[in-house]
């Protein structure tokens, strides 16, 4: 499907981050893939469907989720597609002030 790795921030002109930035974005666009797509998936169910499926996460049955997604909503992987290429062209657009402050934020070496 996609991976959350270095080759996605290289893509997103995100390569030059430090090591634990790196780590700390990767987290943020899984998180807010995740909450993303979550809100559009339940903006198409009913009730009944959004508590069945909520009882799953809750239980952290992640497994069991994603069973309910693939019976429940076929096409879950095209609203994580269309969900995680609009959040690359947002970071994207982001990426020269992001990386500028992480360089703003990092210790200067030469005050040591």
């Amino acid at each position: 499907m996609f991976k959350l790795d270095d080759d996605l921030l290289k893509e997103l002109g995100l390569g030059g981050l430090p090591p634990d930035e790196k780590n700390k974005m990767l987290g943020h666009i899984y998180e807010t893939l995740e909450m993303r797509v979550g809100m559009k998936l339940a903006e198409q169910m009913t009730k009944e469907q959004l508590d069945e499926f909520e009882s799953f996460i809750d239980s952290k049955n992640e497994a069991g989720a994603l069973k309910w997604l693939e019976t429940n909503f076929p096409d879950y992987k095209q609203v994580v597609a269309d969900q995680l290429e609009q959040l690359k062209a947002e970071i994207k657009a982001s990426a020269p002030a992001i990386l500028e402050a992480s360089a703003n934020h990092q210790p200067d070496p030469s005050s040591n």
